[in-house]
């Protein structure tokens, strides 16, 4: 790393271990933790602003040079930016991870895109199983991990930032869904398909989700049995929204080797929304299960409006966390749910493009509320891809939703 690099990190680790060691990050720890255990505390708010991003720190503000301190520099003033405009319930840690390089060899077939010329624009799936036989073509990922380049990368870190920072090897495989055998399926055979094979053969789709669940559970597996896991507790970003922070996780017996039954496990099935809940139950839930049992504490859904299948959706052990969707039923999921579950509501994105009315989202937040009243209620507001170049948007949602939650307990 260039010292030019090294100057621009750590002058911004200055101002991170600042925040980091203010007071109410210790407070935001301790709400987290009561809240995940299902505490009435206030609802908390998180911001992920996801593709919108990209207008509020763009990356041609970076002053690295080097690829990889860009990628650093890049995280700590997104951090620093949090701090200063969205005010939320993020806890800002005085420290920064360095993952592992790892990867899988994949299911070997690989999915072809059709892209458009646009940056950001749409794209076309050409999915690659296209004729039944082709099932027999796929086997099981690997899972690889380039040790070499992991340790690298921690030094170089650990070097530039460690005597500011506290430099943590993050030893942890999952980037989301842990169990998203829909996702998978969908980019083998495409989504039409995907709802026509349901329909027209589904014994052949079941022996497609034994396959893709034993390959999932063997990615488990091997991630168990290299050592390969960290404890999700603190500050990561778990499932469709919310932070980990947990007293009851690592589970009972760690004796400090990680183990899957330590960790939250995630589960979706986002290209589900389109077919009736019993089929989303018989050809992707009942497989998730398997896997999810396998952790300590589940979360389940993304976008996909859950409400009409809960019934299902209850059955996943341990379960903790349930996403509510801007398409599913406020009035129903609040009845389902009281104080059992992480009522973790999503607001619509779209307020936050096009004609921005503050009042309409004054409206929609206190009206979520007054629904959710007998909730363990947290608001996230994601999928927010662009605000028109508007990110104070961002800073005015911040500031109402803030006022909104203030005085509820």
């Amino acid at each position: 790393m260039e010292a030019k690099d090294k100057s621009v990190l750590r002058e911004l680790a200055e101002q991170v271990a600042e925040i980091g060691a203010h007071p109410r990050q210790a407070e935001l720890r301790e709400l987290w933790r009561r809240h995940n255990r299902l505490e009435r505390v206030r609802p908390l708010v998180l911001i992920s602003p996801e593709g919108a991003w990209e207008e509020i720190l763009p990356r041609c503000i970076l002053q690295c040079t080097n690829d990889f301190a860009r990628h650093y520099e890049w995280h700590l003033r997104s951090l620093i930016y949090r701090s200063e405009h969205f005010r939320d319930d993020w806890v800002i840690e005085p420290h920064i991870k360095v993952g592992l390089v790892w990867w899988t060899t994949g299911w070997g077939l690989d999915p072809g895109y059709i892209r458009s010329e646009m940056p950001r624009g749409a794209w076309h799936l050409d999915p690659p199983m296209k004729e039944l036989e082709d099932l027999e073509k796929l086997k099981f990922p690997e899972l690889v991990i380039d040790e070499e380049a992991t340790q690298r990368n921690f030094q170089t870190i650990h070097d530039a930032i460690g005597d500011i920072l506290e430099v943590k090897m993050h030893r942890h495989i999952f980037a989301w869904s842990f169990t998203g055998m829909a996702n998978v399926f969908m980019y083998l055979r495409g989504l039409d398909q995907m709802m026509w094979d349901m329909a027209e053969r589904p014994e052949w789709v079941h022996k497609a989700m034994s396959f893709l669940a034993e390959g999932m559970a063997l990615i488990l597996d091997q991630a168990e049995a290299y050592d390969k896991l960290d404890l999700v507790n603190t500050d990561e970003y778990i499932a469709s929204g919310g932070l980990a922070y947990t007293d009851e996780l690592p589970g009972p017996g760690f004796k400090g080797r990680v183990r899957l039954r330590d960790l939250w496990g995630f589960g979706e099935a986002q290209e589900l929304v389109g077919v009736s809940p019993s089929m989303h139950e018989e050809f992707v839930l009942q497989y998730q299960r398997r896997l999810l049992d396998r952790f300590g504490l589940n979360c389940y859904g993304c976008c996909e409006p859950v409400t009409d299948r809960l019934k299902y959706v209850f059955k996943i052990p341990r379960l903790r966390r349930i996403s509510i969707s801007p398409w599913a039923d406020l009035r129903i999921a609040a009845e389902e749910l009281q104080d059992k579950y992480v009522f973790s509501w999503k607001p619509n994105p779209a307020q936050m493009c096009g004609d921005f009315d503050p009042e309409r989202v004054r409206k929609n937040i206190r009206e979520a509320l007054d629904v959710t009243k007998d909730c363990v209620v947290e608001i996230v507001l994601k999928d927010t891809h662009t605000v028109d170049s508007h990110p104070d948007r961002f800073d005015t949602w911040a500031r109402i939703a803030e006022e909104e939650v203030g005085g509820l307990v």
